[in-house]
């Protein structure tokens, strides 16, 4: 079958249509961005929360808009618990350092003689803390500059962890309305899959929607449940700041980060400031396990109900952190998954008849010269 050479005016139409196809999807991207990372966060919820959706059909009956409606305000509920034990820890917080800020009570004291022997920062830093235990207004007012920085800076963490909170709430609110429309909604999924993959659409449909369901629970699940671990044991021995190092066990447990970065300091303040007794060793060899529950619960649930190898979808997940932030947890899975399973579909897939492989040739035989006699 021959084909014949586009004419300059077919030529000129086809580009017209490249170019006009291109202007649309650059459109409805630009009118779409505002609301992509909410709508990547209401997809990426509904297919975690859709199963406990099936669940309670079974219950509930087809109320497919009630049902959504009642996970979606229990979520809520479930988040705004830790939410606002933690703010009132903060609260109290920052209260007790402004009362102990304007009773002048504050007093540190001198730093051991052995610090000074410390490498490279020992001197400065002995230097330093002598100031802050004689003189601790001077070295404040010394310092204003990065203490200003430093808070305005702490302020500005705090406004983005609100925003990042009121734009969690306002996705699982998305999420529920995907779940009122989940048959919808995995059909024209499939119908997608269908059109990108053929034949193998539906495996892969499948494929995103485990990965995601996977990475949720063996990455997110793992590390809330750490941080309930870790955090009762904190509440139970009355550690200061509780609740900020409970979410920062949580943020690390996220980040793929041992907790313990957190759980060491607090065993050495617990039992430097409390003693050496049976409480406090229980406290410190539970609060240890409990900082390493994640190296035995990562493996079990990571790669659950997903036909890739557990390595992939941890260096997806670790690698799309890098990269996206904590949406990149999800999508980067997702992506190496897909990429994984298409490389082996073409690694298997047996070659065309008729198409024959080339067959390896013969190097070539050099002849060998007579040995020449010597002069």
């Amino acid at each position: 079958m021959t084909h014949q050479p586009l004419t300059p005016r077919a030529l000129l139409e086809v580009l017209l249509r490249a170019g006009m196809i291109a202007a649309l999807v650059v459109a409805c991207y630009w009118v779409f961005k505002p609301f992509l990372s909410l709508m990547v966060w209401g997809v990426i919820l509904a297919v975690t929360l859709y199963p406990l959706q099936i669940r309670l059909r079974k219950r509930m009956g087809p109320k497919e808009g009630r049902i959504a409606t009642l996970i979606v305000v229990l979520s809520i509920l479930i988040l705004l618990v830790p939410v606002y034990f933690m703010a009132m820890a903060l609260g109290e917080s920052a209260q007790h350092a402004m009362e102990v800020a304007r009773s002048g009570q504050l007093h540190v004291p001198p730093p051991p003689d052995s610090v000074s022997g410390w490498p490279i920062v020992g001197e400065r830093l002995h230097a330093v803390w002598s100031q802050a235990a004689t003189d601790l207004t001077s070295l404040a007012q010394k310092f204003a500059p990065q203490i200003r920085k430093a808070g305005v800076g702490a302020l500005g963490a705090l406004a983005g962890a609100g925003v990042g909170l009121l734009l969690f709430f306002a996705a699982l609110i998305v999420a529920g309305i995907f779940m009122a429309y989940g048959e919808s909604g995995t059909r024209a999924a499939e119908r997608v899959g269908a059109r990108l993959f053929g034949e193998r659409g539906h495996h892969f449909v499948h494929l995103c929607t485990a990965t995601i369901r996977a990475v949720a629970q063996g990455v997110v699940g793992i590390a809330f449940i750490q941080m309930l671990l870790v955090g009762v044991g904190f509440v139970l021995m009355g550690v200061p700041g509780a609740g900020i190092l409970a979410l920062a066990v949580l943020v690390l447990g996220i980040m793929q980060v041992p907790a313990s970065i957190v759980t060491l300091p607090v065993i050495a303040f617990v039992l430097a400031t409390q003693g050496f007794t049976l409480w406090t060793i229980l406290f410190a060899v539970y609060v240890f396990v409990a900082g390493l529950v994640d190296n035995v619960l990562k493996p079990l649930m990571l790669g659950r109900g997903v036909e890739v190898p557990m390595p992939v979808v941890l260096v997806g997940a670790l690698g799309g952190m890098v990269v996206g932030g904590i949406v990149g947890l999800f999508i980067g899975p997702v992506v190496l998954a897909v990429g994984y399973e298409l490389f082996w579909a073409w690694v298997d897939q047996p070659p065309e008849p008729g198409v024959l492989m080339p067959a390896p040739q013969a190097a070539p035989v050099l002849p060998i010269e007579p040995a020449r006699p010597d002069a």
